[in-house]
Order: C-alpha cells, then structure tokens, then sequence
C-alpha cells in the first residue's frame, strides 16, 4: 500500500517522516460510534472548502480564517474524545490490569531507538495517550510513516490481548486521534497532559504511581 503525507478515516490525517506526534487510540467500545458525527462531518466541508478555495486561488486571509475554525473544530473534537474516554468505566477489556499492560509497554517501546523515539506514554483502561517522534528513515533507509507504526502496534498488542483475554475479532477502535507536534511548548503540554491523565481521573495522586505512565528522557514534570 503506498504511504502519503495525507490519508483518511472519519479524520483527515497528516503523516510525514522526522515528525513528532502525540497520538490517543482507544479500545472498539470505549466511545459510542455515534458520538462524534458532528464533528466529523463538521471537518470534512472545512477541509473540502479549504481544497476548493486553493484550487481557486482565492487569497489567503479567507484561507486562514477557515483553517482557523478547522483548528478550533479539531481540538473540540479531541477534548470530547478525552472526556467521554475518561467517563468511560466499562469496556470489553481492561488494558490497565497488569498482563494487558505488559503486552502495550512491550508493543510501545518496540520501535524505541529503531524507527521512533519514545517521549512518553500513559496506558490506561480503555485508551492510551503517545507522544512520540517518526525517525526520518528506519534501519533500511526507508522513510518511516506513522501509519505503519500505529497498525504494527495495534496489530501486535490486539492479538496479544485477544489471546490474553479469550477474545476474537477487532479490539481497537480504527481511528487513532494524532496531533501533530508543532513547538517545544506543544510538545512539553502533551506529555504533562499525557502523564497527568492518571490523576485527573483520580486513579493517583502523582503520576509517578501509575505502573502505566511512562516519561523518557530528563524533562522536569
């Protein structure tokens, strides 16, 4: 399947070799499909309307406005998604008890060094939150997309947990929610909301306790 800088689900993705993303996929049951229907349909006659007026030229403070309600319907969309996942307390699986956590942290750190570099993960009941870098190009100097490193992950730990669990069939829900990382104060937001996530749902009281919750590296949270 040939790999592009921009793919789509119910999102719209942008995917390029040597970025930093922070990415949030979530169990099949977690979110009700219907919930964000809105949204999406929302994003997508923003994106076709952006499309349009490049293609016709059109000048660039009308482009600008409309990819700032984009943006703004973009990150209305995620918040969503967190607060319902957070709200969330019964799925298929719990990820979080201890042999469904080893199998994501094994899954999660198995490109680590080779294809990405790890910035910080939080694996919680239904949902997990990963912040990252694509390298440029991998051990075959060949560009790395973060297409193939979410499917390799998710492929890998759903059949482990299925086996784990007694299940069959899909486990994540497709979509995954990235972001793409834009500055140092983007990526230092992510991670502090990434490892916060296990206090803000009131599970500890400093990240620090949650055997979930992973940061790499020496930033001072």
């Amino acid at each position: 399947m040939e790999r592009k800088e921009f793919y789509r689900h119910a999102l719209p993705h942008f995917q390029q070799p040597g970025q930093s993303y922070f990415v949030t996929w979530c169990l099949k049951d977690a979110i009700p499909p219907k919930a964000f229907d809105y949204y999406t349909i929302k994003l997508q006659n923003l994106q076709t309307e952006i499309q349009h007026l490049k293609k016709n030229k059109a000048d660039d403070s009308t482009i600008n406005l409309i990819n700032m309600d984009y943006n703004l319907t973009r990150k209305k969309y995620f918040k969503t998604v967190n607060d319902l996942l957070d709200l969330q307390k019964k799925s298929c699986v719990n990820l979080s008890n201890d042999s469904n956590m080893d199998i994501l942290i094994r899954a999660l750190n198995f490109w680590d060094h080779t294809r990405i570099e790890n910035y910080a993960y939080t694996i919680m009941s239904n949902h997990v939150h990963w912040v990252f870098k694509v390298y440029e190009k991998d051990e075959k100097d060949q560009p790395v997309y973060l297409q193939d490193i979410l499917q390799s992950v998710k492929r890998f730990s759903a059949t482990e947990i299925n086996k784990n669990e007694g299940l069959k069939g899909s486990l994540w829900q497709k979509e995954s929610y990235d972001t793409t990382i834009r500055d140092d104060l983007h990526l230092y937001q992510a991670i502090k909301y990434t490892l916060e996530n296990p206090v803000k749902a009131g599970l500890v009281t400093d990240w620090k306790q949650w055997r979930g919750t992973k940061l790499f590296g020496d930033i001072d949270f």
